[in-house]
């Protein structure tokens, strides 16, 4: 069976349904809130919660001062936050920023209100430093 729209004389109508899917995918994704370290205030450091998403080694390794550790790939990753109040507000950040995006997503859709991605993760924080 052929769909009218896709006809051949009207190849127009070909490009008008593709941008109209891909204009409804990209507004459909979720956006994550993403924030530069050097955008978060220094007075707000000490009333925000700042969370390393990496596993215990990379933690180990090196990590922003304050930074608790919750192993976004860990089974236990839900429970790290079960005591947090949800209006608390959270930064997430990992070495590049995908699994802190993830995170995100996810402590968003559990009813978290304030959580937000350190764009570029803890690599852009060493470089930012040098």
């Amino acid at each position: 069976m052929i769909i009218p729209i896709f006809e051949k004389r009207d190849p127009s109508m070909r490009i008008v349904l593709l941008m109209s899917i891909v204009l409804f995918v990209g507004v459909s994704c979720s956006q994550i809130k993403e924030k530069h370290i050097t955008e978060v205030p220094q007075a707000e450091l000490d009333t925000i919660l700042l969370v390393d998403v990496r596993t215990p080694k990379e933690y180990n390794d090196g990590h922003l001062v304050n930074a608790m550790n919750i192993d976004w790939k860990s089974d236990d990753f839900k429970l790290g936050f079960e005591t947090i109040d949800k209006d608390k507000t959270i930064y997430l950040y990992c070495r590049s920023g995908k699994r802190s995006a993830d995170a995100t997503r996810y402590l968003d859709s559990l009813g978290y209100k304030r959580v937000y991605s350190l764009k570029g993760g803890y690599v852009a924080y060493k470089e930012a430093q040098q």
